[in-house]
């Protein structure tokens, strides 16, 4: 018997029993279709994650001014002013994992335009910033190294800050206030929308350091120190060489806090990432219950149908048929029936996708793995649940089959 028969065969004891087969069908497809969907809305979580660890920077490692606990006492992320310039440029010099850095100044102003104002902060930083937090510029350019130099009074603005002021005009070559202080307009940030933490991240005026400290702050101290590593994994040993550097600059001896914060926010947004992936994999494992319990019915469905066939099993092996002939007629019936609710579940869980994400508006990331995962799952209930079954009718005596009434 070749290949070709044995599913014509197969199909047309499905369709003897087409309510039977019907359900058996739909009890797959719905194991699939509910197995699509969930991996689907995990997806879409992770990938949201991942996008917002792409907008976290590159390899970015974050200094902070003051100790989070200091001599028993909490402070804030800028308790102290121990840092300062140098600290900046013997990080970058000295410690060789780090391929970039940018001091950072900042604070909050009041910005004007004309007869428009807008509360917001500025940050006073080097060209750097743009690489190391991963910016782009949308309209204009940023300002250079030499308006750093000359303390220029320039500035770069986020969008949120543009729409308040400017809305739909051209800021470019404009002139605002910030504070009291005359900057030119020589660019404008590409947006990025809101931060985990429901934080506007277009909402800053981005200028020369130098410009803050001397123009707007009046102060001498850094209040943030922005880093580059070298690599994603460089950056727990980078973390460590920064820290002995600083303490080492800063005098403090082994009894003493550091008088600084280190943070890594990959490291947050990394555990976020895990915690949705393990989830995502938590309700995938339950969606595939209902597979089981789909395979569960086909076994039922199958031992029935070699109860039901007890006589055409013995005339087969009477007239010479083999057991491995039965038990393939009657394991490739269970992976049709297997195989066609796995292809209606494909389409379930696609429709099911959509609807999910039109009517809660909660997003979905379908995917080529997704189904063929989904597919090649109810292929595999077929042969694991159908494999009994059809070894139990291989193994019939053909003599008690025969008399079988």
């Amino acid at each position: 018997m070749n290949f070709r028969n044995i599913i014509q065969e197969a199909t047309a004891v499905i369709r003897r029993n087409a309510i039977r087969s019907i359900l058996t069908i739909l009890g797959i497809s719905v194991g699939v279709g509910a197995f699509i969907c969930v991996v689907a809305i995990g997806n879409a979580g992770s990938s949201s994650i991942e996008k917002q660890l792409q907008n976290l920077g590159d390899n970015f490692i974050w200094v902070e001014a003051g100790s989070r606990s200091r001599n028993g006492i909490r402070y804030g992320a800028r308790g102290d002013r121990t840092l300062v310039l140098g600290d900046a440029t013997a990080i970058v010099e000295q410690v060789p994992l780090i391929k970039t850095m940018s001091p950072n100044v900042d604070g909050h102003i009041q910005v004007v335009y004309e007869g428009q104002n807008w509360a917001t902060q500025f940050r006073g930083v080097t060209p750097e910033f743009l690489q190391i937090r991963r910016w782009d510029v949308r309209l204009g350019s940023f300002f250079t190294d030499a308006d750093v130099d000359a303390a220029a009074p320039v500035c770069v603005l986020g969008q949120t800050v543009v729409d308040n002021l400017f809305g739909d005009q051209n800021p470019v070559g404009q002139t605002v206030r910030v504070q009291s202080v005359p900057c030119m307009v020589v660019g404008v940030l590409r947006a990025k929308g809101f931060s985990a933490t429901g934080q506007d991240q277009d909402d800053f005026v981005v200028m020369p350091f130098t410009t803050a400290e001397k123009r707007i702050s009046g102060t001498f101290w850094l209040d943030d120190i922005f880093c580059s590593a070298v690599s994603r994994e460089a950056m727990p040993e980078a973390t460590k060489q920064i820290v002995g550097l600083l303490r080492e600059r800063h005098h403090l001896n082994p009894a003493e806090d550091d008088d600084f914060n280190i943070r890594r926010p990959e490291d947050v947004v990394q555990a976020q990432l895990a915690t949705s992936r393990i989830m995502t994999i938590l309700l995938a494992s339950v969606a595939s219950l209902s597979l089981l319990v789909g395979g569960i019915g086909i076994m039922n469905i199958m031992l029935v149908s070699v109860t039901q066939r007890t006589r055409e099993i013995g005339v087969r092996l009477a007239v010479g048929a083999t057991e491995w002939d039965v038990q393939l007629q009657f394991l490739s019936e269970a992976i049709v029936l297997s195989l066609l609710g796995g292809l209606l579940g494909l389409w379930a869980g696609y429709l099911s996708s959509a609807l999910v994400e039109r009517m809660f508006q909660m997003p979905t990331e379908l995917s080529p793995s997704i189904f063929a995962v989904g597919g090649l799952f109810s292929a595999g209930i077929g042969i694991l649940f159908g494999y009994y079954p059809a070894r139990k009718a291989s193994q019939l005596d053909p003599i008690q089959g025969l008399r079988y009434e």
